[in-house]
């Protein structure tokens, strides 16, 4: 490597810092602190001989000279990232890489892939869980880039499916609805009507995600007026909001797909509709540079099988008093 060649870590916050255009969301990125950007940052420049960023008061902006040799050096990352891969991955059987968000992970994937190993006991996985790692726009990516440089071969997103340069499949479509133990089905005040809400406390699933439904979208479909949606208990995760549900305390509107196991084992209920039908939904996303690969034919195939044979078993039918309509 020549003597001239600057730092990988220099290079790494510039190229972080450049995609924020923020010193402080880069820190985040890679664990340090802002002023350890910035020094990095300045070192680099002097390095180069030449201005990086555009210092504001408030905001950073790329020079020309930034802008112009900021593409080859992704794909630079891009290459280490793929090549750690590959060394990582060498003499192993098949390795598949998939994502998807923590509940949905263990609400309805985890439970299933037994069979999937059983079907296929050459190829590994690696379950990756978490709320962030599929934000693709928060770090002004594209979705197919953001898993490359993951190295996700699949992931399973919630959304409009919209995910240029990737094969997109639709898994399951989503549909909410109130949830409650059976045990709110008797008592001094059953749940029969939506009017016995008022009866009974609300619980409010306050996860952050597009096309999330809530109570007011519900009262209005289900013509229930006078209620208070505000009111009753909320739950930054929808695990503990089921929870909630599941021991009685009140009722939650959620996603079916989400309570799926609890729906099946009598834990919940629908104690009537509507259901809410979202513009959102669960999609199967890979790479088009992975999609055709066998593994990952191979686990997508295997999850459309899979979300076409297990339906959602409500327990209690729903009055349907009025046409359904999306909700955004």
């Amino acid at each position: 490597m020549p003597d001239s060649f600057p730092p990988l870590t220099a290079l790494r916050a510039f190229e972080v810092a450049s995609r924020h255009l923020s010193f402080s969301k880069a820190a985040e990125e890679l664990f340090v602190t802002p002023a350890a950007i910035s020094q990095q940052i300045r070192s680099l420049e002097e390095h180069l001989g030449v201005q990086l960023f555009h210092r504001h008061s408030r905001s950073l902006a790329l020079t020309s000279e930034a802008e112009a040799g900021l593409a080859r050096l992704r794909e630079g990352f891009d290459a280490i990232a793929e090549a750690v891969k590959q060394i990582r991955g060498a003499g192993k059987r098949d390795t598949l890489a998939v994502f998807a968000a923590p509940t949905f992970a263990s609400k309805w994937l985890v439970p299933r892939l037994h069979r999937f190993s059983s079907r296929y006991p050459d190829i590994n996985l690696r379950i990756e869980a978490d709320t962030h790692l599929v934000d693709h726009r928060r770090e002004n990516m594209s979705m197919s880039d953001y898993l490359h440089r993951h190295s996700i071969d699949v992931a399973i997103s919630f959304g409009r499916g919209d995910y240029p340069d990737c094969q997109v499949d639709k898994l399951l479509a989503a549909t909410a609805a109130p949830l409650c133990s059976p045990q709110l089905l008797k008592g001094e005040h059953p749940l029969n009507t939506p009017a016995d809400l008022h009866h009974h406390t609300l619980l409010h699933d306050d996860t952050h995600y597009e096309g999330r439904p809530g109570w007011r979208e519900w009262c209005q479909q289900a013509g229930l007026e006078g209620l208070d949606t505000e009111r009753g208990m909320r739950f930054n995760h929808v695990a503990l909001a089921l929870e909630a549900a599941i021991d009685g305390q009140g009722v939650v509107l959620s996603l079916e797909q989400m309570a799926a196991p609890a729906i099946s084992a009598g834990r919940l209920v629908v104690p009537f509709g509507p259901r809410l039908a979202l513009q959102n939904a669960y999609f199967i996303v890979s790479p088009d540079a992975v999609a055709q690969h066998s593994q990952v034919k191979a686990f997508r195939e295997w999850l459309l099988s899979e979300s076409a044979s297990t339906p959602v078993d409500t327990r209690k039918k729903p009055q349907r008093k009025k046409a359904l309509r999306q909700v955004v």
